[in-house]
């Protein structure tokens, strides 16, 4: 098979597309020829060295990724002969592999992905759309909810601004640049506005007229997100981080405010989730949502040969949607 391997952790430039050995799937997995690969920001610094939340990096060389969608094509010993031919999307967990023709995984990752749904689709719910369910746990939206949601024109922002208007709420999108403020407003925000354009807290004040925001969905960090943090009502207002890729992946930024903001990943969106497996009850939660069509993933896709111009689109802050790899 074809797949991306990584020889020394660095740049986007050490993502090498090379012919290598078939995975064969042990007791209790399955094969899946795949036909996308999600590809996440945390992918993007694990190539680079950091392991971010992860128990350690993995040892080289490695093939990145760890989402992925396709059709069942052989069965480790033990898996139901049933669950040849179908098409399936699963999270990997902290083992890589998915960067490849070929991907191995345990068959109690499985889900079945629903017939209105392109792979591409399906692998964008199967890691961002339970990560946005898991944040919108703690928001509690309704119709007198403002909500500002930063990255906005991003795979989990596109999600967060759909759900957030399913609910009533009145939806502020900030991105970056005309071509992604439009991406936003298409996607139904009341208001999208670019971020990087002087002044424009102050146009998302004349918006509201005096009201403030009930709560600030977080994912970048950095001036952007000390700047919407002053939009929230001081009675009340939440400020829920999920990610800090204006400042790095790291905690302790400098723009966390004590009693309003609140980190919402990891451990503490897990124990909302509830089930006897909270990840896959998120996992089930955003497959119905998509299946359902009351939420929409927005998909940019580059082959699998080109993993590491994804790499660095992402990294530059280029995307829109989830980024996805096709064989």
């Amino acid at each position: 098979m074809h797949a991306i391997r990584l020889h020394a952790f660095g740049p986007a430039g050490n993502l090498s597309y090379e012919r290598t050995d078939d995975p064969v799937p042990a007791p209790g997995q399955v094969r899946v020829a795949v036909a996308a690969a999600g590809v996440h920001v945390l992918d993007t610094a694990i190539r680079a060295g950091h392991r971010g939340p992860l128990p350690e990096l993995p040892e080289l060389p490695t093939v990145p990724g760890r989402e992925v969608a396709g059709t069942v094509e052989s069965l480790g010993e033990g898996v139901a002969r049933t669950w040849l031919g179908r098409r399936v999307v699963a999270h990997l967990g902290f083992r890589p592999g998915g960067y490849a023709e070929l991907a191995v995984t345990e068959v109690g990752r499985l889900h079945d992905i629903p017939a209105n749904l392109d792979f591409a689709q399906a692998v964008a719910m199967i890691g961002t759309g339970r990560t946005a369910l898991g944040i919108l746990q703690f928001a509690d939206l309704d119709k007198d909810s403002v909500a500002v949601v930063l990255a906005a024109a991003g795979g989990i922002g596109t999600l967060l601004v759909q759900y957030a208007k399913n609910a009533g709420a009145t939806v502020i999108g900030l991105a970056g640049g005309p071509d992604k403020t439009a991406r936003v407003g298409a996607n139904g925000a009341d208001l999208a506005v670019d971020y990087t354009a002087p002044g424009w807290s102050d146009r998302v004040g004349a918006f509201l007229g005096g009201r403030r925001a009930t709560v600030v969905f977080d994912g970048v960090g950095g001036a952007a997100a000390r700047e919407a943090v002053r939009l929230l009502d001081p009675a009340g207002g939440r400020h829920l981080v999920h990610g800090w890729s204006g400042e790095g992946l790291h905690d302790g930024s400098p723009y966390l405010v004590e009693g309003v903001s609140q980190q919402v990943l990891g451990p503490v969106m897990m124990s909302r989730a509830g089930g006897p497996d909270p990840v896959r009850t998120l996992e089930l939660r955003s497959l119905a949502e998509a299946a359902a069509g009351r939420l929409v993933p927005a998909v940019q896709r580059f082959p699998l040969s080109a993993a590491a111009d994804a790499h660095r689109a992402l990294e530059s802050r280029l995307t829109t949607g989830k980024v996805v790899l096709e064989p």
